[in-house]
């Protein structure tokens, strides 16, 4: 079996079952792009870009760790956003550690997103819901309702990373809420078990962030304050 074969319909042997290799594997990647994330360094998504390629046959195909054997399309429709957006993330952080990045040195400066972005996100939720539930209700997706809001919180999320913002950490902890309990239903253990550990590092990703963006708001000792230019 070559080294593909292996990463696209490997298994390991595990006590009562076993574990598909692109199903851990892709969550590996998935959670080294999450730390990459939070430190805002641009090779979070060409790394999480992989994840998302071998998540995607576990999805779309049904060979999966778990109970279930039909697609998971909500799962599989977020990889392939997932991927789409890496790209234009990608290609967004290299623009603006080409022209700088941040003034600690990383890619991208963290900052709250205004009132207007805010209710851009409102609305754009709401919709990517009401879209997406309708499209899996459609094809026969396990678990629409649940699945509509991993799909469409995580739209949300990886945008938000793209641009900054770091709300993007809060739509997170909300995505990996229900994620665990839809994936755990489904059996897809090493996901779920992946998406608690997602939890830990979203909710310190938060606090970097938080912090970092508090940081960059603190007028160096050479610029003048909004006051002073008023």
């Amino acid at each position: 079996m070559s080294i593909i074969e292996w990463l696209i319909h490997g298994t390991f042997a595990v006590p009562g079952g076993e574990l598909r290799v692109p199903e851990v594997v892709g969550n590996l990647f998935g959670l080294a792009s999450a730390v990459l994330g939070m430190r805002r360094v641009v090779w979070a998504w060409p790394v999480g870009l992989v994840g998302n390629v071998l998540l995607f046959t576990v999805f779309a195909t049904g060979e999966l760790s778990g109970a279930v054997t039909e697609p998971l399309w909500g799962q599989a429709g977020r990889q392939v956003f997932f991927a789409a957006v890496s790209i234009y993330g990608w290609w967004r952080w290299s623009q603006l550690r080409r022209q700088g990045g941040s003034a600690d040195g990383r890619a991208i400066t963290p900052r709250w997103a205004t009132g207007r972005e805010r209710l851009l996100l409102v609305g754009l939720g709401v919709v990517g819901y009401a879209v997406a539930y309708a499209v899996l209700t459609r094809i026969g997706s396990w678990g629409p309702t649940t699945e509509a809001w991993i799909l469409a919180g995580s739209m949300l999320a990886t945008y938000g990373m793209a641009r900054g913002w770091v709300e993007f950490w809060l739509v997170w902890i909300l995505v990996d809420v229900v994620g665990v309990t839809t994936l755990v239903q489904a059996g897809y253990y090493p996901t779920a078990a992946m998406y608690l550990v997602y939890g830990g590092f979203v909710i310190l990703g938060f606090v970097v962030w938080l912090k970092a963006s508090r940081a960059a708001a603190v007028p160096k000792p050479d610029e003048p304050t909004v006051e002073t230019v008023a």
